[in-house]
């Protein structure tokens, strides 16, 4: 860790079907100052939006080697994370990784941060999770939204 504050970094991703129309939502948080973060694509999974929104989160914060703590509702990212999963599935050249686009995306934007993940159950009332939950559902609403360009709908990428 540095002298640096901590950030919070409050993640969700949502789909409507899985596929289907999603989108993510972020919310950055440091002492009294917020900047809240959405977009959606117009087919994707829950999944890839979850990892979209600590992507972009973490894409958004303007210091080097910040400590930040990232709240997300995904098990699937936050035990990637603190149970090794992406370190096995780098050491394995991603062979058995679902999303392999974005894992590496996310290693980009992580890097030179000092990261701490952080589960909280998603939809029980925690107000930054509902924030980014209504950001998420709210931004894969919207029309005219881009494809995701790293799904596949031919390939699994349902955990």
């Amino acid at each position: 860790m540095n002298d640096k504050p901590t950030i919070t970094l409050y993640t969700d991703g949502a789909a409507s079907g899985n596929p289907g129309p999603g989108g993510y939502g972020a919310v950055l948080k440091c002492g009294d100052y917020e900047k809240e973060l959405s977009g959606g694509f117009c087919l994707t999974t829950n999944n890839r939006m979850e990892l979209t929104a600590v992507i972009e989160g973490l894409k958004a914060i303007k210091w080097k080697n910040a400590n930040v703590t990232v709240v997300s509702d995904s098990t699937y990212v936050v035990k990637a994370i603190n149970e090794g999963w992406l370190e096995k599935w780098k050491r394995t050249g991603f062979k058995k990784a679902k999303n392999p686009d974005l894992w590496l995306k996310f290693i980009d934007a992580a890097a030179g941060h000092n990261l701490t993940f952080n589960w909280v159950k998603g939809h029980a009332g925690h107000p930054y999770n509902e924030r980014c939950d209504a950001l998420a559902v709210a931004a894969y609403k919207q029309d005219g939204l881009p494809q995701d360009s790293g799904y596949k709908a031919n390939e699994e990428t349902l955990i």
